[in-house]
């Protein structure tokens, strides 16, 4: 969601390192530009201004340094203004008594009922026995939503009649858990198209019968300052203790994320990702200043490889191509591990230095190819994929019709994967080895 973003501030970053030096004119170009890139990311007004302000104030005054430009000093000095915008990373207040309540607040359509399962999923990985309460009572769909996602994740949930009212449906669950294996309850309340009156009533009551350790707000990222003033709304009525921004894979331009911590003091406590019920990571302000400024996401890349990346594989394939054995078929077995991570445009995003290379290339393009890829590999026989030496010109005719592609393709495949080969044994330094094994397989 932060494409246009860093695309712009890319460009200012560009042109304040092409300059040696920097006179007080170039640093008022550059943040004009910077206020404009935020502006347009609809960042709140507000917070830009200061955000720019504290910057021109550390930048005019800047001290040079022997082992960075003084381009290279302003960047710094925004990617840490946007830490400090975004907050320090703060997590799930699990202390007290047990069960832990965790209040999920939210208007319709941001996702609130899905984000409830996400949570608790997350919350299993992490060892817990979570209970999901069907709360939303004012609409019925969000019971049998709830219902269907327990179900397919293997997680209990509380229901009621809907003629019971919520508060006492949120206690009775209380009071369920307490006498069950339940160490967390989870309440799913009901949301409005807009804040009123006899919602904030009704979480009012729900909030003094259930004393909750956490009030979460589920905002949708998507609807840019809308976010962020519902975000203030609820805050003044049930004091939120933290916030989870949904749909942050999707297209809004990024400045409810940026600006809903400073304008409301509330931390971000989590990122929904995408649909699936893994898509829910913990919000680290330093990972998200990287993604905006274009650095990439290294550590989220990695953790993300830990939950899907079967260990054994991984490192299988990481000793065969060390030691010169690696074969089509063990390419096909990685690939389909990659796979596993999801979007290869996100996986791109997260490397360094990638996002660039792969701005041209559309999600539908990557996908495409790696499909073409596998199919070519899936049509060669197995003593093919071990010994691609095999494959004349019959056979790679064989292999072009039975996937769909031309010889010219496989052609393109056998090549590449020729020169990759001959990267490999160049890498005769037993530590630079040890770095690439580390690096293909070592995650744990």
């Amino acid at each position: 969601m932060f494409e246009s973003l860093q695309d712009k501030l890319q460009g200012v970053f560009d042109q304040l390192t092409r300059r040696g030096r920097l006179s007080e004119a170039d640093v008022e170009k550059a943040l004009r530009e910077v206020r404009l890139a935020l502006l347009e990311a609809d960042v709140n007004f507000k917070v830009v201004k200061e955000f720019v302000g504290r910057i021109r104030e550390r930048a005019v005054g800047i001290e040079l340094s022997k082992t960075i430009t003084p381009g290279q000093q302003v960047i710094k000095i925004i990617h840490e203004e946007l830490l400090n915008v975004l907050g320090e990373p703060a997590s799930l207040n699990l202390g007290g008594g047990s069960p832990h309540i965790i209040m999920l607040v939210g208007l319709q359509g941001a996702g609130k009922t899905t984000m409830a399962a996400k949570l608790a999923l997350h919350l299993r990985k992490s060892k817990h026995s979570p209970l999901l309460v069907a709360a939303d009572t004012r609409r019925p769909a969000a019971i049998e939503q709830l219902k269907v996602l327990g179900r397919q994740l293997d997680i209990p949930i509380y229901s009621e009649d809907p003629s019971v009212p919520p508060p006492q449906i949120c206690a009775n669950a209380i009071k369920t858990a307490r006498t069950g294996a339940n160490n967390i309850v989870i309440l799913d309340t009901s949301g409005r198209l807009q804040i009123d009156e006899n919602l904030m009533e009704e979480l009012s009551q729900i909030k003094a019968k259930t004393n909750p350790q956490e009030v979460l707000l589920v905002a949708d990222a998507m609807t840019g300052q809308e976010a962020v003033r519902v975000a203030e709304g609820f805050h003044q009525r049930v004091q939120l203790t933290g916030l989870i921004l949904t749909k942050i894979d999707g297209d809004a331009r990024g400045g409810a994320a940026i600006s809903i911590r400073s304008v409301t003091g509330v931390p971000i406590k989590f990122l929904g990702t995408g649909e699936k019920a893994s898509d829910l990571e913990v919000f680290h302000p330093d990972r998200l200043a990287s993604r905006i400024l274009g650095m990439g996401d290294v550590l989220s890349l990695i953790e993300r490889a830990e939950e899907v990346i079967d260990e054994e594989v991984a490192e299988r394939g990481a000793k065969r191509l060390m030691e010169g054995n690696f074969n089509l078929e063990d390419f096909l077995e990685q690939l389909q591990q990659i796979k596993k991570m999801g979007s290869l445009r996100k996986i791109m995003d997260m490397i360094p230095g990638m996002a660039d290379l792969t701005r041209a290339i559309s999600e539908e393009d990557m996908e495409s190819r790696l499909k073409i890829t596998q199919a070519m590999i899936n049509s060669m026989t197995i003593k093919e994929r071990r010994n691609p030496k095999l494959l004349n010109g019959s056979r790679k005719r064989r292999v072009a019709q039975g996937s769909g592609t031309s010889v010219q393709e496989i052609n393109q495949l056998l090549s590449q994967f020729q020169e990759m080969q001959k990267m490999m044994k160049r890498f005769k330094n037993p530590r630079m080895r040890q770095n690439l094994m580390n690096m293909f397989g070592g995650f744990r």
